[in-house]
C-alpha cells in the first residue's frame, strides 16, 4: 500500500505538460523552434553567423543554453565604412571610404573617389559627364601590391550588374534607394578586399542614412599575411587529390581504419590496361589495285588513278588471223570504278575480243563473228577507227579478264589496236579501330577504377575523379601526300584498376533476410524469416499499420507582389531604358505569407496575387525561353554588318 502511494505521488509531480504532449507535439514544438532561429537567412545571419564571428553569446534551439564562440582571431567593429552623398545632378559627388586594416578598432585607411559616380556595378562604378551618359568612363574595384584599395580604369565588358543613378535615368534615384545604392557600391568594395586577402570575413552590416558600416573578422587563418593555403586549391585544383592522398597517408585514423579487419581482410591487385585509337593511312598505287600481263606495246596515264594500255599486232589474210591477248586482273575489286575499250584502229581490220568474244569492231565492213570480214583482205590507202567506247568494268571487276586484238590485213596495211582504259580510286585510305584492353577488368564488379591518364592529363587519381578532362585531341597521320589531320576526343586512355582477389576473413553480409522481408510483407502484415540453431529457419507473420502522418497543407501559402522599377540597367551601347518606349517596369517579389494568411508586402509593393498555392512555373519557362532564343541570335563578328 505504502508502495502504490508513492508511485502516486511521484506521478502527480511531473509537470502537467509532460503528460499532454505527444512525442509528435513536441516534435512540433522542436520545429518551430528551429525555424525561428534558421528560417531564412537573415535569421541565421542574426542568431549564428553575427555573434559567432563577434564573439557574442549564442544560444541554442530552445533557448536553454548561451555560449561565446571563438571564431575569429582578430575583430573590429567597424571594418569598413562607406559615404555616399548625391549632388544636384544626380551622380555621387561625393564618394569616401574609411578602412581598419589591421584590425585594431580604428580607421588606419581612407579613400576618396575622386571622380562623379554616375553608375554602379557590382564590381566597380561608372563615371560620366554630370548629369549624362556621355564621355563615360569605367573603374573596377581593386587593391594595390600593398593591399589598399584602389580604382582600375577597365572597359564596361569587365564590369557587371551595372545600372544609371544620376538625372539622365531619372530623378533622385540615389536617395530614393539609399539603401539599395550603398549595398551595391559596399558589396563592390568588400568584394574587391576579401579576394585580395580571404581571411577577411564580414559578420554586419547596418545603414545609417547615407552611410554604411560593416562588421568584419579575421576568420579563416590567424597568420599576419594574407596568404592562405587553402585558396591555393582555386589555382591549382589537381593538387586536392594529391595532398588529400599525403593527409590520408600520415594520418593516424586512416592508417587504423587500413590496419582493421574490414580493410585488411582483402587483397587487391593493381592490374594495368590501356584504351588505344589506331588510326592508319594507306597510301594506294595503281598497280597495287590492278594487274595487266601479255601482249601490251604501251602503257600511259591518263590522269589521276588512270591509265590506259595498248594492244597491237600485226595481221594476215589467211582463214585465221592470229589474235594478240593482255589479261587484266583486278586484285583491289572494290577500287576500280571504270574499266573500258575506249579505242579500235586497224589497217585493215580489228576485231577486239572479250574472254574470246567479239565486242567491237575497226574496218570497212562489221566484224562481228568467229569467221572472217566478206570482200578482199586488202583495203588500200584507207585506215579504220572506232572510238565508241564498250564498258567492261563488270568483267575486270568480277576476275582475270582477257582483252584481246584480232587483227586481219595485207600488202602494206596489216596493223590492228585495241586500247583499253582502266580508271581506278587511288585516294588514301584511312582506318581505325578502338584497342580496348580494359573491358573486362570495367565489367568486373570486383575492380574498380583507380588512376586513368588520358592524352597526358589525369583524370582519375588515388579512385577520385580530378574533374580534369582533355580537350578534343589534332594528330598529323602518314607522310607525304597521305598526311591528314585527324582529330579525335581523345587518342589513349591509361588505366588502373584495383581487382579484389581475395576476400579473406571479412565475410559477406548474409541480406536473405531482409530480402524475404522485402518479398513476402504487405501493408498490413509483416513476413519474417529467422535463422534457427539447428541451421534452419523460422516463419513468422504478424501484423503492424504505420502511425497516422497525419494532414499537411498542399503547399505553403504565398503571396505575388509587384513594385514599379525604372530600368536604369546599363550596358555598352547606353542606358538600356533609353532604348525602351517606356522604361518603367516591375519587379516582382513571393513572400511567405504569415499567420492568419497576411501577406508581408513591402514598401511601394502592391498586390498581385493573395495568399495560397500559386503556381507560375508556366511563366518561368517563357522568360527562361525568351532569354534561351535571345542569347542564341546573338551573333559576335569582327566586321560591321
Amino acid at each position: 500500500m505504502k508502495k502504490r502511494a508513492l508511485l502516486l505521488m511521484a506521478a502527480l509531480s511531473l509537470p502537467v505538460a509532460l503528460h499532454a504532449q505527444t512525442a509528435e507535439d513536441r516534435a512540433r514544438a522542436a520545429a518551430e523552434a528551429a525555424r525561428a532561429k534558421s528560417a531564412d537567412s537573415d535569421a541565421i545571419l542574426g542568431h549564428y553567423v553575427t555573434p559567432g564571428l563577434a564573439g557574442e553569446a549564442i544560444s541554442t534551439v530552445d533557448s536553454s543554453k548561451t555560449f561565446s564562440p571563438n571564431l575569429a582571431c582578430q575583430k573590429s567593429a567597424t571594418l569598413l565604412e562607406l559615404l555616399a552623398q548625391p549632388n544636384a545632378s544626380g551622380d555621387i559627388g561625393t564618394l569616401s571610404i574609411s578602412r581598419d586594416r589591421d584590425l585594431d578598432g580604428s580607421f588606419d585607411e581612407a579613400m576618396t573617389v575622386p571622380v562623379p559616380v554616375s553608375g554602379i556595378c557590382a564590381n566597380g562604378l561608372i563615371s560620366c559627364a554630370p548629369g549624362s551618359w556621355n564621355a563615360c568612363r569605367f573603374f573596377r574595384w581593386d587593391t594595390a601590391a600593398s593591399g589598399s584599395l584602389k580604382l582600375s580604369e577597365v572597359e564596361l565588358t569587365e564590369l557587371a550588374g551595372c545600372y544609371c543613378v544620376n538625372n539622365s535615368c531619372g530623378s533622385n534615384l540615389v536617395w530614393g534607394n539609399m539603401a539599395s545604392v550603398l549595398k551595391d557600391l559596399g558589396g563592390g568594395v568588400v568584394g574587391a578586399l576579401t579576394t585580395n586577402d580571404p581571411r577577411i570575413g564580414i559578420a554586419q552590416a547596418s545603414i545609417d542614412g547615407p552611410v554604411i558600416r560593416y562588421t568584419g573578422a579575421q576568420t579563416t587563418s590567424c597568420a599576419s599575411q594574407p596568404q592562405v593555403g587553402a585558396t591555393a586549391y582555386k589555382a591549382n585544383p589537381n593538387a586536392i587529390a594529391g595532398d588529400a592522398y599525403a593527409a590520408a597517408q600520415g594520418s593516424s585514423v586512416f592508417q587504423s581504419l587500413k590496419g582493421s579487419p574490414a580493410g585488411v581482410g582483402k587483397t587487391e591487385q593493381v592490374r594495368s590496361c590501356t584504351i588505344e585509337r589506331e588510326v592508319s593511312i594507306k597510301a594506294w598505287q595503281f598497280d597495287d589495285i590492278v594487274a595487266a600481263s601479255g601482249v601490251i606495246a604501251s602503257s600511259w596515264s591518263c590522269g589521276e588513278g588512270c591509265r590506259r594500255y595498248q594492244i597491237r599486232g600485226e595481221g594476215a589474210c589467211g582463214d585465221n588471223p592470229p589474235v594478240y591477248s593482255a589479261i587484266f586482273t583486278a586484285m583491289v575489286p572494290e577500287r576500280i570504278t571504270s574499266a573500258r575499250i575506249v579505242e579500235m584502229s586497224a589497217d585493215d581490220w580489228v576485231q577486239a575480243q572479250i574472254n574470246g568474244v567479239a565486242v567491237g569492231y575497226a574496218g570497212k565492213r562489221v566484224w562481228m563473228d568467229n569467221g572472217i570480214p566478206s570482200g578482199d583482205c586488202r583495203i588500200s590507202g584507207s585506215s579504220w577507227y572506232n572510238y565508241s567506247p564498250v564498258d567492261i568494268t563488270s568483267q575486270v571487276k568480277a576476275g582475270a579478264t582477257t582483252v584481246s586484238a584480232r587483227v586481219r590485213g595485207g600488202g602494206g596495211g596489216r596493223w590492228g589496236n585495241v586500247v583499253v582504259e582502266i580508271q581506278a580510286n587511288t585516294d588514301c585510305e584511312v582506318s581505325e579501330r578502338l584497342v580496348d584492353l580494359c573491358s573486362g577488368y570495367a565489367a568486373n564488379d570486383a575492380c574498380r577504377l583507380t588512376d586513368e591518364i588520358v592524352d597526358g592529363v589525369t583524370t582519375f587519381r588515388n579512385g577520385v575523379r580530378t574533374g580534369l578532362s582533355p580537350l578534343p585531341q589534332t594528330r598529323v597521320i602518314g607522310t607525304g601526300a597521305c598526311a591528314m589531320q585527324v582529330s579525335r576526343d581523345f587518342f589513349a586512355r591509361q588505366r588502373n584498376y584495383a581487382c579484389t582477389v581475395d576476400q579473406g576473413a571479412v565475410p559477406q553480409p548474409d541480406l536473405s533476410r531482409g530480402a524475404y522481408i522485402i518479398d513476402h510483407s504487405t501493408e498490413t502484415l509483416l513476413a519474417d524469416r529467422v535463422r534457427t540453431a539447428d541451421g534452419g529457419h523460422s516463419l513468422t507473420t504478424r501484423t503492424f499499420a504505420l502511425p497516422d502522418r497525419g494532414s499537411v497543407n498542399a503547399c505553403e501559402p504565398i503571396c505575388k507582389t509587384r513594385k514599379a522599377q525604372a530600368n536604369s540597367a546599363a550596358a555598352p551601347d547606353g542606358v538600356t531604358g533609353s532604348k525602351q518606349t517606356n522604361p518603367t517596369g516591375w519587379d516582382v517579389f513571393y513572400h511567405a505569407c504569415q499567420d492568419n494568411n497576411v501577406c508581408p508586402a513591402g514598401e511601394g509593393e502592391e498586390l498581385v496575387q493573395g495568399c495560397g498555392c500559386i503556381d507560375d512555373f508556366p511563366e518561368a519557362v517563357v522568360m527562361m525561353q525568351t532569354v534561351r532564343l535571345g542569347g542564341a541570335d546573338m551573333v559576335c563578328t569582327g566586321t560591321v554588318r
